[in-house]
């Protein structure tokens, strides 16, 4: 990844969080606004990258439309064979779906995002991951 989109990202990040804390309504628009542009400014460019678009998920009220930009941000992780980013993005999609009562919707993104996680380090994530798709099978 390239460095200088991730120090971008993270520093929107901040700023967003930051606006978020303080319940500052025009500043977080206005910084995610600024995320959303780097990542459509990205688009299709060497600098596209899951993590904008992920974070630009994480950030988004509308669960709806959170869930089609987290879909687009696991395509793009599906093209780089990223397993950490497919297993984080597949659980927001998995629990969001679920949130939104797409039960089966859940549980297919979960078993996607089981799978890629048996290559990743991230114990909880996985843990989290299996726990969840449980919980929806239990149902």
């Amino acid at each position: 990844m390239n460095t200088k989109l991730y120090k971008s990202v993270l520093s929107i990040t901040d700023h967003l969080m930051e606006a978020a804390q303080e319940q500052n309504q025009g500043t977080f628009d206005r910084h995610y606004a600024e995320l959303k542009q780097l990542c459509e400014h990205n688009e299709n460019s060497d600098k596209d990258h899951p993590v904008q678009w992920e974070t630009l998920a994480d950030f988004t009220d509308d669960l709806a439309l959170a869930v089609t930009i987290y879909e687009h941000a696991l395509t793009k992780a599906e093209a780089l064979n990223s397993k950490d980013f497919c297993s984080s993005i597949g659980y927001s999609i998995g629990a969001l779906k679920a949130e939104l009562g797409d039960h089966s919707g859940a549980i297919a993104h979960l078993e996607k995002a089981k799978i890629s996680s048996n290559k990743i380090i991230d114990k909880q994530l996985k843990s989290e991951i299996h726990d969840l798709l449980e919980e929806l099978k239990s149902k």
